[in-house]
């Protein structure tokens, strides 16, 4: 399984590989994860990285990529002199070690396309993408949006999956204490991440409601000038997966303020296993994760996403609505649904499928 992201570093496509190639493992499997990073093997001999990583601004992010045609030729080897059944590549079109296992990989190839927004080298790269694209034997997306991104440049035919969760990991006996009703939000300190206009937003929710804001980024500083620690507004900083799954269990509302860019809301789906009530952008990757177990709201809007927050604190505080006990055991079967096991079996007769078109038909003999 290829990663072209850098492991050591927090996020959705890197969360999914880790992920499903433990839940693979549990399933008997033997997984190989080939990512940017620290050049070496790990001590399991279940990791190996080709090629220090560098932020690349993409999709109005930061994706920490190695670029080097090296560490692309170092991937390809690997991939070659493995004793590997499947290459699996996660955004297969993304630069560097991805384009080495296209063009050395003489094993079947799943790619799974995770993006949903404008992608500059498809166009960019033009028939060479598509021809990249080509040598996939299956191409699968994480969301439909996910798909019609990648189909609208590249074509083909695609399998619409999703991303999975731990949903044991969300369950937990030690959630943070809170002393007021509690606001939370994870994410990248980033425009499209939706923080700014929550920040404008919370100006407007009435005390003692508090908000805990997780994570770190280019905006951080810049944001937390102008909107300083208070009685009702905390900055956390960057926090451990630990500390995630028991700020979320404490919190009565997880909100995500996305304006664009989101291919599924994974983080939402966590946040639903955890109990939290939920107040999230209507954006479409969002719109299919939450599937009427959230408050929708309209995108860039601090009135509006004001509006919801109070209304989901005062539901949470009187234990009503989207807050109750009934329909939090309802958020938590649907999160259910998109477990990390499921998704991992899902693959494994993917896998399966495309062995068995390379081995082609069985031939009886004769007597």
């Amino acid at each position: 399984m290829v990663s072209p992201y850098d492991l050591s570093a927090h996020g959705g496509v890197q969360g999914q590989v880790l992920g499903l190639s433990a839940a693979m493992r549990d399933l008997g499997h033997e997984v190989v994860v080939v990512a940017p990073g620290r050049r070496g093997m790990s001590e399991d001999g279940r990791t190996v990285r080709v090629g220090r990583s560098v932020g690349v601004r993409s999709n109005g992010s930061v994706a920490p990529e190695s670029i080097s045609p090296g560490a692309a030729f170092r991937a390809g080897r690997i991939v070659r002199k493995h004793d590997i059944d499947v290459v699996h590549l996660h955004e297969p079109l993304a630069p560097a070690i991805n384009y080495g296992c296209l063009l050395a990989a003489r094993q079947p190839m799943v790619g799974t396309f995770h993006r949903n927004g404008t992608t500059a080298l498809y166009q960019l790269f033009g028939p060479l993408a598509r021809w990249a694209a080509g040598r996939l034997a299956v191409r699968c997306a994480v969301s439909e949006s996910a798909r019609d991104n990648a189909a609208s440049s590249l074509g083909g035919d695609y399998v619409v999956l999703f991303n999975g969760i731990d949903v044991d990991a969300f369950s937990t006996d030690t959630p943070t204490p809170t002393t007021a009703p509690t606001a939370l939000f994870l994410g990248r300190h980033e425009p499209r991440k939706g923080l700014e206009v929550l920040l404008e937003a919370w100006e407007s929710v009435a005390p003692p409601a508090v908000l805990w804001i997780g994570g770190e980024g280019p905006a951080t500083a810049e944001l937390r000038r102008r909107y300083p620690p208070s009685a009702t507004r905390q900055w956390l900083g960057a926090i451990t997966d630990e500390q995630k799954v028991a700020r979320m269990a404490g919190a009565d509302v997880f909100c995500a303020p996305s304006i664009g860019g989101e291919s599924f809301g994974i983080v939402l789906l966590e946040a639903m296993a955890a109990g939290c009530a939920i107040v999230t952008s209507d954006i479409e990757g969002y719109r299919d994760a939450a599937a009427g177990h959230a408050r929708l709201v309209k995108p860039a809007d601090p009135a509006a996403l004001a509006e919801a927050l109070e209304g989901a604190l005062s539901d949470a505080a009187a234990g009503r609505g989207l807050s109750s006990l009934e329909a939090t055991a309802s958020a938590r079967q649907w999160a259910d649904r998109w477990s990390m096991a499921k998704l991992a079996g899902r693959y494994l007769e993917i896998y399966e499928h495309v062995l068995a078109e390379r081995r082609g038909p069985a031939v009886s003999g004769q007597g």
